[in-house]
């Protein structure tokens, strides 16, 4: 019994799969607003390339808003306000929504250690290591893109190694290098599984796609809280 339980704690696909799956039925209301409002918070990135792109906008006459003698006008005063909107996008993709994606892995990190998760989480990183997600973000963001102009296969080996770095961020309150240098130490060893987990995680989305977009949310629930558990797995087992 012993040996079945610890088998049941250690870090793999499966076990990872089926802690979230119990993880998400426990707690899947709090859970089910956390990714509704991460998922608010994450939207306005998701749409600036349409925003932005002027091949969006090839339906508007720019003559018939500006006066025909001075059409450049038109378009300089678009770009203008084209570049500070694209600005101030990526400031707020840099320096908020972080905050609001770390603490959501708080959360599930909390519910996966068998604690109500806590909804001050989300924005407890204005208040308590901001600095360290902002830069953690923006250097695993960085390394991973590195990554992928070299052919690729190095971006994908570096998501994989640099998975806990949010986790990390949170629950250790480490800075953004020490965050980066342990996650690839954790995940030595383990970077089939995350790789693997992905690729499971991608069809699991895909399943809740084809549920008329309602099962997006359970997926995206169990999803979470299976990456939650290994990482709470890995620690675990590397602690010990």
């Amino acid at each position: 019994m012993e040996t079945l339980e610890q088998n049941k704690r250690m870090p793999s696909l499966g076990n990872s799969f089926n802690q979230g799956w119990e993880v998400m039925k426990k707690y899947f209301l709090i859970l089910f607003l956390v990714i509704i409002v991460v998922g608010i918070i994450m939207g306005p990135t998701q749409l600036i390339h349409y925003n932005v792109d002027p091949s969006h906008h090839n339906h508007w006459d720019w003559q018939s808003g500006w006066d025909w003698h001075f059409p450049t006008a038109g378009l300089i005063a678009v770009g203008i306000l084209a570049t500070v909107f694209a600005l101030f996008a990526l400031a707020y993709a840099l320096l908020i929504v972080p905050v609001f994606r770390y603490g959501g892995k708080m959360m599930f990190l909390q519910a996966v250690r068998d604690n109500r998760p806590d909804f001050n989480m989300l924005i407890n990183g204005f208040r308590e290591n901001y600095l360290s997600i902002v830069l953690a973000n923006l250097l695993a963001a960085a390394l991973i893109m590195l990554g992928f102009i070299a052919l690729i296969v190095p971006g994908i080996i570096i998501a994989c190694r640099l998975a806990f770095v949010g986790y990390l961020v949170m629950d250790k309150k480490y800075d953004a290098i020490m965050a980066v240098e342990e996650s690839w130490k954790l995940t030595r060893g383990y970077g089939w599984t995350i790789f693997a987990m992905a690729l499971v995680s991608f069809f699991i989305y895909l399943a809740g796609l084809c549920l008329l977009f309602v099962g997006i949310f359970p997926a995206s629930i169990w999803v979470n809280s299976s990456f939650a558990s290994l990482y709470n797995a890995v620690l675990t087992e590397k602690s010990a």
